[in-house]
């Protein structure tokens, strides 16, 4: 039996309160605002009005159409206010005492037919059904911050809830026009239960002054396409909610990973609970708003330390996909290239490769045939290393085993001339011991670039114990000339990026080990919830089942820490040979090319 929802009561009208009311509005639905607070209450009518107002402005709807909505949204102060509504949605503060209140009074008011739905991000719903007279019709409804803009929303059963409760919210949410994901009871569901964890990693990074939180935020930003940066998420969360977050997700779970790094405690103690407080991780113009503003954390504008060493000729030794990537984004950005293989037919290859790129970028409009032309004149093919001896800048793309980078720098070390800073661009692998297979580990340095080289933005630049200021400000110098952007970092596994990345990654697994969720229910929840480009699987397939089981690896045995040993179903389809893409099968299959 289908369950009419009409009118809706909104307990808590803070944002996510304020956005659930907005869609509903809009959609048709009668809408009860409630909150104790009349200030935000009178915040919440002014945010309709003023968002109305821009979606007149932009064509998207009529004066009389908002006029309609307008008036179909009224504020109370009083739960009583809620006796009519066929649904409410409980988005007070995360706390179980604040919320068993409002469902016990919701217990007499509202009809016994009425669905409860909690807004929750990481508290038990099972928990919070228990507690209510009728927990048959009690569930999980969470939307994504900002609600308008967000297409998933996770739908939250528990053992008690009645299946007509959950067609009729399922129901909902599809005619809002947001993607219902079916999840069961547990912290975080899928896409917090994820999300959280990484963040928690990040604040963590930040804490330990490993890299700066804007280089953090960039480095997730350009080299995974994230909309936001895990520290500016986090002031946008809430680092108070965040923390709580992470309590509910450790004690379920105790993890390491999801335990609360200390600086969410103190921020939180401190009142700096982010935009909503005007201070965070970063400050910001005035409490609520999203304008960061210089603070004593904020890094100069100049940051190389010193001038670096003049750059004209630059030294590339590989010839795979990374190698005439990067030899491709130095020769257009007007270097003079030399690119050095095994064999002369190797490096022909990547030259080859190289021009068939750049014909790519011709045909899109992107670059002339003239500047195609030129590009390709500045890059010189080489079949022996011999060739580097007069670069200012040799960078190492080979294979990732540091045996073979120790080779390569030990010859590097002996061909190319004094002051040459010498690269690598391995992703996981530590610089430190490329360094000590020179006699110059002062010019070593790593050089991360993201693949493809030419379209990704981001390079990691990696700082051992032992490289020079100069060399630092070099690699930081030519990234810049290069069009690329710089981040620092230290010589540690995994870097900003994969250290970050690959967890979550990993966690993913973990999930569909534990039946949790499907592929295509956790893929959705990450690309629809937290605005990644694509879900977890979808990304490890592309990446390479193998080269990510190598980096979980690495992690694991740099860090020691349980939670990031990789899932077994990861090694499982790595010895199976489904590696992704490359192989036609891995999380799933592919048609042969």
């Amino acid at each position: 039996m289908d369950i009419p929802l009409s009118t809706i009561a909104v307990v808590g009208l803070g944002t996510m309160g304020t956005g659930i009311a907005e869609i509903l509005t809009r959609a048709g639905h009668e809408v009860i605002g409630i909150d104790i607070s009349d200030a935000a209450a009178v915040r919440a009518a002014g945010a309709l009005d003023a968002s109305t107002a821009r979606a007149v402005e932009r064509g998207r709807i009529g004066e009389e159409e908002r006029r309609t909505a307008l008036a179909r949204f009224r504020t109370f102060s009083d739960l009583r206010a809620a006796a009519d509504a066929e649904l409410v949605i409980e988005v007070v503060p995360e706390s179980y005492e604040t919320k068993q209140r409002v469902f016990r009074a919701l217990d007499t008011i509202v009809s016994p037919t009425t669905i409860l739905a909690t807004g929750t991000n990481a508290l038990s719903v099972t928990r919070l059904a228990a507690d209510s007279a009728h927990p048959e019709r009690v569930l999980g409804l969470h939307f994504f911050n900002p609600a308008p803009a967000m297409k998933l929303v996770e739908v939250v059963s528990s053992v008690l809830t009645s299946p007509q409760a959950v067609a009729a919210v399922t129901a909902l949410a599809r005619e809002l026009g947001k993607e219902p994901v079916a999840v069961g009871d547990r912290p975080g569901f899928v896409a917090d239960g994820l999300l959280f964890g990484y963040l928690n990693q990040a604040a963590a990074m930040f804490e330990a002054k490993y890299a700066s939180r804007e280089d953090i935020d960039a480095a997730m930003r350009l080299g995974c396409g994230l909309p936001m940066g895990p520290l500016a998420l986090l002031d946008l969360i809430g680092v108070d909610t965040a923390r709580t977050v992470l309590e509910a997700m450790y004690a379920a779970s105790h993890d390491r990973l999801h335990a609360p790094a200390p600086v969410l405690g103190q921020l939180s103690e401190a009142g700096l609970t982010g935009r909503k407080s005007g201070r965070g991780f970063y400050t910001y113009e005035a409490p609520g708003s999203g304008t960061v503003v210089p603070d004593a954390l904020t890094a100069p504008a100049d940051r190389e330390g010193g001038a670096g060493r003049p750059v004209r000729a630059v030294g590339v030794a590989g010839s795979g996909t990374m190698a005439s990537g990067i030899a491709e984004v130095f020769a257009k950005a007007g270097y003079d290239v030399v690119l050095a293989a095994r064999t002369p037919e190797k490096a022909a290859g990547a030259v080859s490769r190289i021009a068939t790129s750049l014909a790519r970028s011709v045909d899109k409009g992107r670059m002339t045939a003239e500047a195609r032309a030129g590009t390709l004149a500045r890059i010189t093919p080489a079949g022996s290393l011999d060739a580097l001896s007069e670069v200012d800048l040799a960078v190492e793309a080979v294979a990732e085993d540091l045996e073979v980078k120790q080779r390569l720098f030990a010859m590097l070390d002996k061909v190319c001339r004094p002051g040459a800073v010498l690269a690598t661009t391995t992703s996981s692998l530590p610089v430190i011991a490329c360094a000590r297979a020179t006699s110059r580990p002062r010019d070593v340095v790593g050089m991360h670039f993201f693949n493809p080289a030419p379209a990704m933005k981001l390079v990691e630049v990696v700082r051992t114990v032992l490289t020079s200021d100069e060399t630092v400000a070099t690699v930081r110098a030519v990234s810049t000339a290069v069009r690329k952007h710089p981040v620092d970092c230290g010589d540690r596994a995994g870097f900003i990026v994969n250290a970050l990345l690959f967890p979550y990654l990993n966690n993913a697994i973990k999930m569909v080990e534990e039946h949790y969720a499907t592929l295509d229910d956790i893929d959705a929840a990450m690309r629809l919830g937290g605005g990644y480009p694509m879900g977890p699987f979808e990304l490890l397939d592309v990446v390479g089942l193998d080269v990510s089981l190598a980096i979980e690896r690495v992690l694991h045995r740099a860090f020691r820490d349980p939670g990031l040993a990789p899932a077994p179903l990861l090694e499982h389809l790595v010895a199976a040979g489904c590696l992704g893409r490359k192989t036609g099968r891995g999380f799933r299959e592919y048609a042969r090319r």
